[in-house]
């Protein structure tokens, strides 16, 4: 039964009632809550109260509902990092004391196109190393990456070599300084969000990035789709004066 102890608003009382009973374990990640009749009756407010505080727990991810099924916990992401440093997926899978695999997709030479040209601002470049990957996390995929990269800059790329595209840069003369980045949230992806197992309400993060030397050369185009079930990222913001 839910206490009406203070002045606030009843939905937000209930909003603290859920998350507290998820804190002590009466709820884990995954559960389906109960019924909106069942639930209303167990907290003493009514169905239009609770209804509120579920909507507020949907926008901040506590919870999330599924049409037609019902509403469940959600799962609190595995990773969290700073948008703002430059870690390989590798080390943000470490991070998250969680063991980095990598399953192989497909890696191909092509001929570079007048987009690639401009990307990476070379009007000699003749070849590209296209990589198609999914990296996981104690076996289980959470990221699908496609890199491209000049063919010159990893001349012995090999397939099921180093995990880490920036360890394989650094080995062969190019280190990596800096990236400039594009964040764009995503729903259901017909052919990625089932490469990577998602429910059908699973988000996927996708990050658009490019790579620069210690130079300012452009040296690996990025575009990764991250599980947002697993992944959170945060920035630092400061004010200008």
């Amino acid at each position: 039964m839910l206490i009406r102890s203070d002045s606030r608003p009843l939905y937000l009382q209930v909003i603290d009632k859920i998350k507290e009973d998820i804190e002590e374990g009466l709820y884990e990640a995954g559960e389906r809550l109960p019924s909106e009749f069942q639930l209303s009756k167990q907290l003493g407010v009514s169905r239009a109260t609770l209804r509120e505080a579920l909507r507020m727990l949907e926008d901040e991810s506590v919870v999330i509902r599924r049409h037609g099924v019902g509403t469940f916990i959600n799962t609190k992401p595995l990773f969290s990092s700073g948008i703002e440093e430059l870690f390989s997926v590798t080390d943000m899978i470490r991070r998250g004391k969680k063991v980095p695999g990598t399953n192989f997709l497909s890696s191909v030479v092509e001929k570079a196109e007048e987009e690639d040209r401009h990307r990476f601002h070379n009007d000699a470049l003749e070849e590209v190393l296209t990589i198609e990957r999914v990296r996981t996390a104690d076996e289980e995929p959470v990221v699908y990456c496609l890199d491209k990269i000049p063919k010159e800059l990893l001349p012995d790329f090999m397939s099921y070599g180093e995990q880490s595209l920036f360890d394989q840069l650094e080995k062969s003369g190019t280190s990596i300084a800096y990236a400039m980045t594009q964040i764009e949230p995503i729903g259901y992806h017909e052919k990625i969000s089932g490469i990577l197992q998602c429910e059908p309400e699973t988000a996927l993060l996708v990050l658009k990035q490019m790579h620069y030397d210690a130079s300012e050369n452009p040296v690996l185009y990025s575009i990764n789709y991250f599980r947002a079930d697993k992944f959170k990222f945060h920035v630092l913001r400061k004010r200008v004066f």
